[in-house]
């Protein structure tokens, strides 16, 4: 088992260093690969670094404790991506094509050429804190498979991820993060189709599985969780918004604005939907097998099923390769994330001193530390941080996003007034204790989108004023 676990590390990092061959020594190789990613490899790395530890320790997790319900966050979460990708992802290569623009803050304060640096910096203070969390989080899920697996403590794997995500981030850049997301995201498919495939052999055929899915708990294969019918369609809602939260992920928004050629749309969409579906739906499948071949004895960490199940159903080299997955699951984003945050701090904060190459893997390396800084010391749920960063950084980004891709041109104070509103509507609804109502990011997001007519208004009455 250990040994497989280690063949796949080491295929991991050899492809990621072997990406140093085709690194360039400027900020803009090192950041966005010159915007010349194949349409496929581009693809497989955002929809790799979407699909993450999250997946594979909270998702599995979440599926296990509630039952059949949790396929509602697939629904809407695919349905919620596909709807940004629709209104987006089009103007948004178009608008990224400027050299200039090498960050996620560059674009929101670069869209129309307008260069809000106001606007730009505020973008990127808002984001160090919580993609380093974000980063955190993926440390923390690495960890918790290597404790059940291995029995090491859980910084021991924090300690690993970090170290692979800084060697081939340190020697390639983003073409190294892109190139082992896409390896990454074969390995991640094949595991996950392994386990359940044999955790449905334990069985003696779909009714026998459906006994005993009926006789977890009541109510554990209803399709919608308990409560009336406006509590069933925020609940499906909330994840739609979710989904369109994707915008406001500066990891993956970067990987589309680096392929090449710019129109080749529909085939991005391709590749990132065919295996987004396939995998979430593996993902919930292996949370219910797991809650009939492990039982809740009390006290049993559900984000623990994944690794737990794959000692009990496979041979130690399988094992190896799953868990490997797992890991790969939480690099594959870890890396994205702390790209995109040193990207932030380097050229968004930086000034001219950020675009140098030695100053972009400075950034990296001290981004790296502090994520691994929170992983050692957060108690918090896999499940429960990746939400909380995702879902205030799509309330905060994305109404911007998707004015700017509807043909508006905000002023730089609208522009920040959008993205202030979204943050704190997404925290004032969280620290009130309503996400049990409905997931913070739909609120922060109609707060945002409807903050910019109102703020519109509001500047054109200055103006008129200052002109009177």
């Amino acid at each position: 088992m250990l040994l497989s676990f280690l063949f796949f590390l080491c295929v991991f990092l050899v492809i990621g260093a072997a990406a140093a061959i085709r690194l360039q020594p400027t900020s803009s190789d090192y950041l966005v690969a010159g915007k010349s990613l194949p349409v496929s490899l581009a693809a497989l790395s955002a929809v790799a670094t979407n699909n993450s530890g999250y997946m594979f320790i909270g998702m599995i997790g979440l599926t296990y404790s509630t039952g059949l319900s949790s396929v509602w966050l697939m629904v809407g979460w695919i349905a919620g991506d596909l709807l940004g990708s629709l209104l987006v992802l089009g103007p948004l290569r178009r608008a990224s094509g400027h050299d200039a623009i090498q960050s996620f803050a560059g674009l929101l304060s670069n869209w129309w050429g307008q260069r809000y640096r106001q606007l730009g910096a505020l973008a990127a203070i808002i984001m160090i804190p919580f993609l380093a969390a974000y980063a955190g989080a993926q440390f923390s899920a690495g960890g918790k498979a290597l404790q059940v697996l291995f029995g090491w403590n859980p910084g021991t794997g924090a300690l690993i991820g970090a170290g692979m995500v800084l060697l081939y981030s340190f020697s390639g850049g983003i073409r190294a993060s892109v190139w082992t997301d896409a390896a990454q995201s074969l390995v991640m498919l094949v595991a996950m189709g392994l386990l359940m495939v044999i955790g449905y052999r334990e069985f003696a055929g779909p009714g026998d599985l459906l006994a005993a899915l009926e006789s977890v708990a009541p109510g554990y294969m209803h399709w919608f969780p308990d409560g009336t019918l406006l509590d069933r369609c925020l609940f499906v809602l909330g994840w739609i918004f979710g989904g369109l939260g994707v915008l406001g992920q500066p990891h993956i928004m970067i990987r589309l604005m680096s392929f090449a050629p710019p129109d080749r749309l529909w085939q991005v969409r391709g590749y990132y939907y065919l295996w987004f579906t396939l995998f979430y739906g593996a993902t919930i499948v292996v949370g219910l097998l797991a809650r009939v071949l492990l039982p809740d004895s009390g006290g049993f960490d559900a984000e623990l099923a994944l690794p737990t199940l794959a000692t009990q159903l496979l041979p130690g080299v399988l094992v190896g390769l799953v868990l490997a997955a797992l890991f790969a699951a939480t690099m594959s984003t870890a890396d994205s994330l702390v790209l995109s945050c040193a990207a932030s701090v380097s050229r968004d904060l930086g000034g001219q001193r950020g675009e140098s190459l030695r100053v972009s893997r400075l950034a990296t390396l001290g981004v790296l530390v502090i994520a691994l800084v929170i992983a050692l010391t957060d108690n918090q749920t896999v499940f429960q941080l990746v939400l909380m960063a995702w879902g205030l950084l799509g309330a905060a980004f994305a109404p911007l996003l998707i004015v700017y891709s509807l043909g508006a041109r905000p002023s730089q104070p609208a522009a920040m007034g959008m993205v202030v509103t979204g943050l704190a509507v997404f925290l004032g609804w969280r620290v009130a204790g309503l996400g049990s109502v409905v997931y913070e990011i739909l609120p922060g997001m109609v707060a945002g989108l409807l903050a910019y007519p109102a703020l519109k208004r509001l500047g054109r009455a200055r103006a008129g004023q200052a002109s009177a």
